[in-house]
């Protein structure tokens, strides 16, 4: 389990508005998070895991009974281990195989739909949908997963529990995390490098590319070029050739990049968007700078917009 990752992951702090009803219990007293209970027959540890994933919520989310919700309790178990359990939930979904996990995303909202339709006046639709929200798609989330959102985003588009006026932008998340998706071909673009010549995405060839959407002077982008240069197994996959590392600019203050060139390693291929097309056209979802993808020789996506953490796991696992 990536438990320094959970930790992190827990960064966010919300509220839950104050519902009551004639089914909420009177009981002010906190209860544990109920865990999964794997059946006895299910004792191979790859069936287990899968089990935990798809039915994480099930015991929280049973319609048989609801439990006290207010500003500090959701179906009675307090605000903050239920944020726990949401990082929890998607970290054990990192560790699935994509389609499994997007199964299990799209049973975790059908759990939350059939508990809202049976009890309105509770608020585990309100505060599960934001926090599944928050974590999976806030840029500065480090779980942050927009292959995860998408089946839960899309449900939010269409669904007749969410406000109308809130879906046009439910809506307008869902086709941005349509784009470039693990699995798929990266888009392609042409971008000036820092001799002036004109280059594509495509036109980088090595059984690995790192495109990375940076900023001179960014703090984060910083930090993550020192990590990547400090690291042997990363300095070896660029030396090698099986990695490289493709760093583009992608505003319009070119003269700022062009101040800043002696700050980039001489052996990454750094540019910037001469047409400006992957903000104007949106080629790339990009919210929050740096960005990182990575692509294998055919440029299809295997990790994108990576929070830094696993996109510098991911490198030294290549390594070996």
């Amino acid at each position: 389990m990536r438990n320094c990752l959970l930790a992190t992951a827990l960064f966010l702090l919300c509220a839950c508005g104050s519902r009551g009803g004639k089914d909420v219990s009177k009981a002010p007293a906190a209860r544990n998070f109920p865990q999964v209970e794997v059946p006895m027959m299910v004792d191979n540890p790859e069936e287990s895991a899968s089990y935990v994933v798809s039915h994480f919520w099930d015991r929280f989310t049973d319609t048989s009974q609801v439990y006290a919700c207010d500003s500090t309790l959701v179906n009675g178990v307090t605000l903050e281990n239920v944020e726990s359990q949401v990082g929890m939930y998607i970290t054990l979904l990192e560790q699935r195989p994509l389609p499994e996990a997007v199964r299990a995303v799209e049973r975790f909202y059908d759990r939350l739909d059939a508990f809202e339709r049976k009890y309105p006046e509770s608020n585990v639709y309100e505060e599960l949908t934001r926090l599944t929200s928050r974590y999976l798609y806030d840029p500065n989330s480090p779980v942050r997963s927009e292959d995860l959102y998408l089946p839960f985003v899309e449900r939010l588009a269409t669904s007749d529990l969410v406000a109308d006026g809130l879906k046009p932008g439910f809506g307008w998340d869902a086709q941005k995390c349509r784009l470039n998706r693990v699995g798929t071909p990266a888009t392609d673009f042409s971008f000036t490098d820092t001799r002036g010549r004109v280059r594509t995405l495509y036109g980088i060839q090595a059984e690995y590319v790192l495109l990375i959407f940076a900023n001179p002077g960014c703090n984060a982008c910083q930090e993550i070029t020192a990590e990547m240069k400090a690291s042997p197994e990363i300095s070896d996959l660029i030396s090698s050739g099986r990695l490289k590392v493709v760093d583009v600019y992608i505003d319009q203050e070119i003269d700022d990049w062009k101040a800043h060139i002696a700050d980039y390693p001489t052996d990454w291929i750094n540019g910037y968007d001469h047409n400006y097309a992957i903000r104007t056209d949106v080629l790339y979802n990009v919210r929050a700078i740096p960005s990182i993808y990575l692509l294998d020789a055919a440029k299809t996506v295997l990790m994108k917009d990576a929070p830094q953490e696993r996109a510098l796991t991911a490198l030294a696992n290549i390594h070996g």
